[in-house]
């Protein structure tokens, strides 16, 4: 790599690092084509990506700005997982480690704050952004069921009271 890609490969980086909810950090030493190519696609689903950094570009385009415990997080065969969601690129790159013992979790970070394994596990844990958004919709339209069966009721106990009293005129 010349300086010219080497800067152009920082200042993209630099866009991922900023635009991510979170960036798992992984090694990945062993993978064959097949699985990375798998675990790239369970993660496309998500909306996340999977790409392999330089360490050295990854530590120069974070700029110390996560300390030196994010810097160490960029030792060995490195590659990082993330999206704009927080949550789907963790709880995907938890569970591929889960089932492939050649991938392993190091850490991550949020923002400026470093994030160890057992910390990342956590964040895999929460519920995702669709997941969320799904529970606050069901939460809004419950009250909005029960104001429409409110008000509903009154109608149904007239109606009710007019074919009794219809029927015991007929009788």
């Amino acid at each position: 790599m010349d300086r010219a890609q080497k800067q152009v490969t920082i200042e993209t980086l630099k866009g991922v690092f900023a635009d991510a909810g979170a960036v798992v950090v992984t090694h990945n030493l062993g993978l064959t084509v097949a699985e990375m190519t798998d675990l790239r696609g369970r993660l496309r689903k998500e909306g996340a990506k999977l790409t392999v950094v330089k360490n050295t570009l990854a530590q120069k385009a974070l700029g110390g700005s996560i300390g030196e415990a994010g810097d160490a997080l960029f030792t060995g065969p490195v590659a990082i997982a993330y999206a704009p969601d927080p949550v789907s690129a963790a709880k995907i790159a938890t569970q591929y480690a889960k089932e492939n013992d050649k991938f392993t979790i190091i850490g991550g970070f949020m923002g400026e704050e470093v994030l160890d394994k057992s910390r990342v596990a956590a964040l895999a844990t929460l519920p995702s952004l669709d997941q969320l958004r799904g529970k606050i919709i069901g939460l809004l339209q419950a009250p909005a069921t029960k104001i429409a069966g409110i008000l509903q009721a009154p109608a149904g106990q007239l109606a009710r009271v007019v074919g009794a009293y219809a029927a015991k005129d007929a009788a």
